[in-house]
This record gives C-alpha cells, sequence and structure tokens, in this order.
C-alpha cells in the first residue's frame, strides 16, 4: 500500500469521535474569495479529473468535496499530497516513489494515454517548481513507457492558483518562464488569481490537517498515523467548516453566477455541472 500521510474523510466523518467537541467555531473569513477561484478552476479544467498537488489548496478541495457531494462529479476530485521541492538531487529511489504514488492515484503513461478526461493539476503557484519537477518526471515516464506523446499532451493540464495583480499587457506571467509549457496547447496552461492574503493564508499561514510530505519522509509511516495537537484540531474544525459551506446554498449559488460568466459555459459538460449545482 502507498504511503500517504493519514487526512479524515470529511464527507463522511466517521472517524473524528470527539475530537472536536469543544472546538470554537472557525471564522471562514476567505470564503467568498476561495468560492470564487474554485468556480474559475471548474470552469477552466475543460471537462477533467481535478488532482490537487501538496497541501496549499486543502481549502478548496474541502469546499469541493460539500458542493459537488450530490453531483455526478463527486469522485473527480483528487489529493495528491506531495511536495517535490527542493527540486535538485532526485534520486532513483525518490523516481520510483514518485511514480508509484502517482499511480495509486491513477496516474500512469498507459492512464493517460487512454484516459477519455483531461488529467489536470491544480495548486498554488509562484513560480511554477512543482508544476515543473512534476512535469519533468511526468515526461522522462511516458519516453520511458513509449507511450504516445502527441496523444497525452492533449490531455494534461496545469491550473495555477496565482497571486491577484494589477491587469497591465506586461503583467508577469510564471509560465512563460519555464519552456516545457511551451511542449503543451496553449489552453492546457492556464492560472486564477487569489486575493493576496488568501492567497499567503494558504500559502504560509494556515494551520493543515496533514503533515508536509517531502521526498524525505515518502517512506515515513509515521505519517500515516492521526495527529490529535490543537493547531491539527483547529485545521480540522475549519476543513468541517469549508465542507459544509460547499453544501450551502449561498455558496453553490455563487459558484453557479461565476461559472455561468466564464467563456467554457459554452460547453455541454460545465452547463451540466451548473444544472447539477442548481438541484
Amino acid at each position: 500500500m502507498t504511503n500517504r500521510p493519514f487526512r479524515w474523510d470529511l464527507v463522511r466523518p466517521d472517524q473524528v469521535g470527539t475530537l472536536l467537541d469543544h472546538a470554537k467555531k472557525p471564522h471562514l473569513w476567505f470564503l467568498d474569495d476561495l468560492a470564487t477561484c474554485t468556480a474559475k478552476v471548474l470552469a477552466r479544467c475543460g471537462d477533467g479529473e481535478l488532482h490537487f498537488v501538496g497541501r496549499s489548496l486543502d481549502s478548496m478541495h474541502d469546499l469541493l468535496g460539500g458542493a459537488l457531494e450530490q453531483t455526478s462529479w463527486q469522485e473527480r476530485v483528487h489529493q495528491l499530497p506531495l511536495s517535490l521541492k527542493p527540486r535538485d538531487g532526485f534520486g532513483r529511489r525518490d523516481v520510483r516513489l514518485l511514480r508509484e504514488n502517482l499511480a495509486a492515484t491513477g496516474i500512469t503513461p498507459h492512464a493517460l494515454a487512454r484516459g477519455t478526461r483531461p488529467t489536470v493539476f491544480v495548486d498554488l503557484v509562484f513560480e511554477g517548481d512543482t508544476f515543473t519537477e512534476l512535469y519533468v518526471q511526468l515526461r522522462d515516464w511516458i519516453d520511458e513507457d513509449r507511450e504516445a506523446w502527441h496523444v497525452i499532451r492533449r490531455k494534461l493540464r496545469f491550473l495555477g492558483v496565482t497571486l491577484r495583480q494589477p491587469i497591465r499587457p506586461d503583467a508577469w506571467r510564471w509560465q512563460e518562464d519555464v519552456a516545457w509549457t511551451r511542449e503543451l496547447p496553449a489552453a492546457a496552461v492556464r492560472n486564477v488569481s487569489l486575493a493576496r492574503d488568501v492567497w499567503f493564508y494558504f500559502g504560509n499561514d494556515q494551520p493543515k490537517l496533514t503533515p508536509s510530505f517531502p521526498r524525505q519522509r515518502w517512506t515515513d509511516e509515521t505519517v500515516r498515523s492521526p495527529d490529535h495537537g490543537k493547531a491539527t484540531r483547529r485545521a480540522l474544525a475549519e476543513a468541517f467548516a469549508l465542507v459544509d459551506a460547499g453544501r450551502s446554498t449561498e455558496v453553490r449559488d455563487r459558484l453557479v453566477r461565476t461559472i455561468s460568466a466564464e467563456p467554457a459555459i459554452a460547453g455541454p459538460w460545465l452547463r451540466g455541472l451548473v444544472t447539477e449545482l442548481r438541484c
């Protein structure tokens, strides 16, 4: 069995017991910005399978867990809780373990070549180091397995959640500084911006349910045991609140309004999702 950090099932929470009996109700001060950003991620995913890389966007994953619970998309949101930093020094053992983790999520060259939907990686992005390493490792694996790159390149997508900045022609975009993005179709690398304070909260300050999982810990089985510390309980309360928020009419309405303003709403797949979210 692939080694992964323990994480509670927030949609079917039968493991929590009395852990949150005395927890304070969390203040979801970022909810409106998160819901808007989440809607744009859905709209720009190209009808794909969403894989959230690392821990930074756990809150988006949890919000979707509630919002998509009663839809046909409920099994299309996945976590890939791996940290690929630092990029230097990736050895054979690291490559093997990364491939095992990707395969456990259904991502292999064989599956990519034959899948019917795009595989979409989503992460909080500044300079794109994680996406770069992930792409390099996938490209090497595809070449080694001699799968059809010309087919797979049309099914890979990278969706970065970036710091919001003023709109101007000379604005810096991370994907313009890395060469590999030019090997993919233009629509394969997209961004959605997030307010600065929310971006930094998710990336730097938010208590997380799971420990960081860099490659030095990929075989550390202690990560499979739940932590009951104060910070974890706070993170758990916030995560449950986000799942409940995703189930709410208010959040689902915001998702629908934002998605409906996106150009992709012309696609039948996205109109179908909007219909389900309205139910």
